[in-house]
């Protein structure tokens, strides 16, 4: 592929147990290779069904000149369109979320129904067939209200990802929830080095009071409790311990999956620190209204990561998802948001402040990180080095880039 062989090049250069070559992080032809060639090949995470509550609700996904519509239909389906009508192309929705009865080009108002046939289309030629120019479909998945998009008309197999993720989450019911606070957050920094500093927790104890107070690190980078030395005193290994048999009595209990295979996807249930029974600055409950079989607060949370886009955390009284994009080859978008159940009531059930505090604190320190982070490799100084013994998820996502770029370029030759 001439016009990305400089990246062909760059991963060449790329050594097991080391960093990317800095024009990988920062150059902006990787940019455009990333959001152009292999972004687009693999499965991205969207948002939930929680953004898309009713027939008629749409929500925007959008990367580089790429803009999807997802929404749902009239008969509950999700669905996704390329925000492009068929008339002269001209963008349907332009608001990041809303609702309508249909999707209206505002240019000429060409009308396609939220299954994306085209109902209306005024001072057509008599043969002008309607049927001959739906709305361009997006392949999706909803895996247990987890919307996932892919924009290759071959998207690579997801049978697997699907069937772990829904076996752990289906109990949380999250079309039963809804959205309390989203927060889109500008990084300062590449999207591989935004996703790379939450593939650890190396950096955790001296950035993160907040996360910590409530979120143990081991499980994050750093091994699962039960991973720890013998003989070595851990707080956290006994109470996963003591655990473990009550996880199983709710039947809530999984064994870990880390990246099986060529697989993408890692699910771990972990206790929460110091005796917390939800992600909050005090450890209590962020909403009343706990969700799924919860009829007491847990003290553990699910984590879910998906490569190369999101992560995601589970507690009994709300879960919080992330996503990420980028914008530019030092700017990324992080879109956080806080679901509770769909009968919660703000200032009643819930401090919106409250839930997503948390989180807040530790996105704005991540976001610094990050920053310094990029900041660093863009000088001729930089040089790719060597991970710790903490950062064998980082490697994990830097080998999913590197194997999905070869893959891109090969396939795009």
């Amino acid at each position: 592929m001439a016009r990305f062989e400089n990246i062909a090049k760059l991963l060449a250069k790329d050594r097991p147990g080391y960093t990317l070559p800095r024009d990988l992080y920062v150059g902006e032809e990787a940019y455009a290779f990333d959001t152009q060639v292999m972004l687009k090949r693999v499965w991205l995470y969207a948002c939930t069904v929680a953004h898309i509550k009713k027939p008629g609700d749409w929500f925007l996904f959008e990367l580089a000149n790429n803009s999807i519509i997802i929404v749902r239909g009239r008969d509950g389906q999700v669905r996704a369109f390329y925000n492009s009508c068929r008339h002269r192309g001209a963008k349907l929705c332009e608001a990041q979320k809303g609702r309508a009865p249909r999707l209206m080009c505002p240019y000429h108002q060409w009308t396609y129904g939220l299954d994306g046939r085209l109902l209306a289309a005024r001072g057509m030629a008599d043969d002008f067939d309607k049927a001959d120019f739906p709305l361009t479909p997006v392949a999706l998945e909803n895996i247990g209200g987890l919307i996932f998009i892919c924009m290759s008309d071959d998207p690579p197999p997801i049978d697997r990802v699907k069937a772990d993720i829904e076996a752990q989450i289906a109990m949380y019911d999250l079309e039963k929830c809804k959205v309390a606070v989203q927060d889109d957050l500008i990084e300062h920094a590449n999207w591989k080095l935004v996703m790379e500093n939450n593939r650890e927790c190396y950096h955790c104890d001296n950035n993160h009071p907040e996360l910590l107070a409530c979120l143990g690190n081991s499980g994050f980078g750093k091994g699962l409790p039960e991973d720890v030395a013998p003989g070595v005193i851990d707080d956290t290994a006994e109470a996963i311990a003591a655990q473990r048999e009550e996880w199983k009595r709710l039947g809530i209990y999984h064994d870990l999956i880390e990246f099986p295979g060529n697989w993408w996807h890692r699910i771990a249930r972990l206790p929460l620190a110091n005796g917390a029974v939800s992600q909050t600055l005090d450890g209590k409950v962020a909403s009343t209204k706990l969700l799924g079989p919860f009829t007491e607060p847990d003290t553990s949370s699910l984590s879910i990561w998906t490569q190369p886009n999101s992560w995601h955390h589970f507690c009994c009284d709300h879960v919080v998802t992330f996503s990420l994009t980028p914008l530019s080859p030092d700017r990324t978008l992080l879109r956080t948001s806080w679901l509770v159940r769909e009968d919660a009531e703000e200032g009643v059930d819930y401090d919106p402040a409250n839930l997503a505090a948390v989180w807040r604190a530790t996105n704005g320190q991540d976001g610094y990180l990050s920053a310094l982070n990029h900041a660093g490799i863009v000088t001729d100084g930089y040089r790719p080095g060597p991970y710790s013994l903490e950062e064998k998820l980082v490697e994990y996502f830097k080998n999913f880039y590197a194997d999905n770029a070869r893959k891109a370029l090969a396939e795009a030759e």
